[in-house]
C-alpha cells in the first residue's frame, strides 16, 4: 500500500474573515495551529500546506512546514489538494484537512485514515458528531448528515434533517468537514459536473453522493471549532487562554 498525506488547503481571501490563516493567537498563526495538530496524526506519512498566497507560503516555511503553491483559479479545497496530490503519485490516501480547524483532534483525523484502510467499499471518509441543541439543528451554517446502518452517508444538508414529523424519535448529526479520499476517488470527484443539489446546498460532497460514490461516516465525540467569523476567532482565543 502507498503512503498517506494530509493536505491542508489555505487561502487568504475569505468572505467573512479575510487573511484568517495568518491571524495570530498566542503569537502563532492559525495555519500553524492546524499544521501542528496534523503532524501528530498516527498513520500520516506527510503533511503539506497547499496555498495560492505568497505570504501564507512564506509563513508556513518559517515554522518548518512542507508547503506548495497552487493555482489561484481553484474554486474549492478539493481542487487545490488534487493539484498537490497529482505531483505526488506515492500518496494513495489523501486527507483534506481544513486550514481553519486549529483544535482538530489528531485521533479523529487518524480515524478518517483508518476507515479507508479497513473498508474497501468506501470511496471517501468523514466524521460527524451528535447534535443536541435545537438552535444548532436549525442553523444553515451547521451542515447535517444522515447515514445508513453501515454508516454510509445518505444525504448532507444545511436544512434540519431528518424532518421530525414524529418528535423525539430522530437523531441529528453535525458533519465535521474533514475528508479522506482514495487517490482515484479524489480525481474522479473533481472531474464530475456539479449537480443541482450541490449548487443548491453549496456542499461539494453531494457531487460524490449524486454520482454513486460511497462516503463512510464515523460518529465521534469531538466537535469541531472551525473559524469562519470574528466570533469563532474570539471563542478560540478564549479556549487557548483557558487551556
Amino acid at each position: 500500500m502507498g503512503k498517506t498525506a494530509i493536505i491542508i488547503p489555505a487561502r487568504y481571501n475569505s468572505k467573512r474573515l479575510n487573511g484568517k490563516p495568518l491571524i495570530k493567537v498566542c503569537d502563532k498563526p492559525i495555519i500553524q495551529w492546524v499544521w501542528e495538530r496534523a503532524t501528530s496524526v498516527k498513520g500520516a506519512d506527510a503533511v503539506i500546506i497547499a496555498t495560492d498566497n505568497k505570504e501564507i507560503f512564506d509563513t508556513a516555511k518559517s515554522f518548518g512546514a512542507d508547503v506548495e503553491m497552487t493555482a489561484e483559479t481553484h474554486k474549492c479545497g478539493s481542487d487545490r489538494i488534487a493539484e498537490v496530490a497529482e505531483r505526488h503519485p506515492e500518496f494513495d490516501i489523501i486527507v483534506n484537512l481544513q486550514g481553519d480547524e486549529p483544535m482538530i483532534d489528531p485521533l479523529c483525523v487518524a480515524e478518517v485514515i483508518k476507515m479507508l484502510k479497513e473498508d474497501k467499499n468506501a470511496d471517501i471518509t468523514t466524521l460527524a458528531t451528535f447534535v443536541r441543541a435545537e438552535d444548532d439543528k436549525e442553523d444553515p451554517n451547521m451542515v447535517k448528515v444522515v447515514f445508513d446502518c453501515n454508516n454510509y452517508a445518505l444525504y448532507f444538508s444545511r436544512s434540519k434533517i431528518p424532518y421530525e414529523r414524529n418528535y423525539d424519535i430522530a437523531d441529528f448529526y453535525k458533519h465535521i468537514g474533514i475528508y479522506g479520499y482514495r487517490r482515484e476517488s479524489l480525481f474522479k470527484m473533481i472531474k464530475l459536473e456539479q449537480p443541482k443539489i450541490e449548487k443548491a446546498e453549496s456542499l461539494e460532497q453531494l457531487r460524490a453522493l449524486y454520482n454513486g460514490m460511497k462516503i463512510k461516516v464515523a460518529p465521534v465525540i469531538y466537535d469541531s471549532v472551525g473559524i469562519d467569523t470574528i466570533d469563532d476567532l474570539n471563542m478560540f482565543k478564549k479556549m487557548v487562554e483557558n487551556k
